[in-house]
């Protein structure tokens, strides 16, 4: 397991206040995540931040990885939770384990 500096504890905290702007039915990247807050390039850094808030009030199910792959599904209760949570939410798929992010996405600070 990686530590986490302060910096890093300050950045989570941002990431997870991006998170909670999620809208229902719209998914969005680590890395859209990570460029908003000024670190592109810190797409990992974003995910260890959501595998730590996974199971509490965030819609951590709604960040998928560039192509739109669930790559954070292990994380969850079943490694079905996470695509069940979308398609219930009305998010479609292109593959069993990846969404259609061209209809979807949601960029951080954009309209």
């Amino acid at each position: 397991m990686q530590a986490h500096s302060d910096s890093d504890e300050s950045f989570f905290e941002r990431a997870w206040a991006v998170v909670a702007q999620i809208p229902v039915g719209r998914v969005t990247t680590y890395g859209d995540i990570a460029a908003h807050l000024g670190r592109r390039g810190a797409a990992r850094i974003v995910g260890w931040a959501l595998k730590d808030a996974v199971g509490g009030d965030l819609p951590c199910h709604r960040v998928v990885n560039r192509n739109g792959v669930l790559t954070g599904r292990r994380h969850f209760e079943t490694p079905h939770v996470m695509a069940e949570r979308l398609r219930s939410e009305g998010v479609t798929f292109v593959a069993e384990d990846q969404v259609d992010l061209d209809a979807h996405r949601w960029r951080p600070g954009k309209r």
